[in-house]
């Protein structure tokens, strides 16, 4: 799940800035820098959302492993 919320989070950020870099080689009269889009803005986008989905993953499994401990010792004493 967290690979592929990663490669999906880049496929969009990579999207977004190829269009933003192609608005502004147009807007300016400069050749478009596609290397910078992927470099600076998609790839660190990337890394950054994988982070956050692996650290929310992990809190989400942490809380059902307790919920499930809890209602074991539940229906253990009942």
């Amino acid at each position: 799940m967290t690979a592929l919320l990663t490669l999906l989070a880049f496929a969009v950020s990579l999207l977004l800035s190829i269009l933003g870099t192609v608005v502004y080689s147009q807007m300016e009269h400069v050749a478009p820098n596609m290397a910078f889009a992927y470099r600076h803005i998609a790839f660190p986008f990337a890394i950054s959302v994988g982070v956050i989905v692996l650290v929310l993953s992990l809190v989400m499994e942490i809380q059902h492993y307790r919920q499930r401990k809890n209602l074991a010792s539940i229906e253990r004493a009942g």
